[in-house]
């Protein structure tokens, strides 16, 4: 019997130590959404996506701005609405864009309740924007909580700023149509 457990033991050892050392899968090079064989399908090749991943929060994207909200709220206010509307306009000339609509909040309250408060802020804006008339499938959200701020600190000024939907455009809905540009 000891001599049966021994050798399961060496057997499992050498298998832990063989797996360890076998070499690891390279992922394959090239651009990220490949082809079999790591080729780019020409009409993706030719995308160009030069936005920060910050999106809106770092003024990269001409027509699409941050909104704030209030503390505690998903509520939109008049301002965030106007902007909104000027968001919507850009989205629906870029109708070839998926929108991902970011929401964030302060460092206070939970960790759960700011994420559950971060996708309604989310959800509020993607609403909003599909009342104007913005196709919803060229929309998601996301909820970031407290995770992602832009401005660090206790203070009232600091809390103000991350309390937001941002945008950002991780990817083109139409790549051969993302060609033309964003405008």
């Amino acid at each position: 019997m000891l001599k049966n457990l021994s050798l399961c033991v060496v057997l499992i050892v050498s298998s832990v130590l063989l797996a360890c050392a076998a070499p690891k899968k390279k992922a394959p090079e090239g651009p990220i959404g490949g082809t079999e064989g790591g080729a780019m399908s020409p009409a993706i090749s030719s995308t160009e996506m030069n936005f920060k991943p910050e999106g809106s929060d770092s003024d990269s994207i001409p027509g699409l701005h941050t909104v704030h909200f209030d503390y505690d709220s998903s509520t939109l206010s008049a301002d965030a609405r106007k902007t909104l509307s000027e968001n919507a306009a850009w989205i629906k000339r870029n109708a070839n864009t998926i929108v991902q609509i970011e929401g964030h909040c302060d460092s206070r309250g939970s960790v759960e309740y700011n994420l559950a408060l971060g996708e309604r802020r989310a959800l509020s804006v993607k609403n909003y924007l599909v009342g104007l008339g913005v196709n919803a499938d060229n929309l998601t959200v996301i909820s970031f909580g407290e995770e992602k701020p832009i401005a660090i600190g206790d203070t009232e000024e600091a809390y103000a700023k991350n309390r937001r939907a941002n945008f950002s455009v991780p990817q083109t809905k139409l790549p051969n149509q993302a060609s033309a540009g964003l405008q």
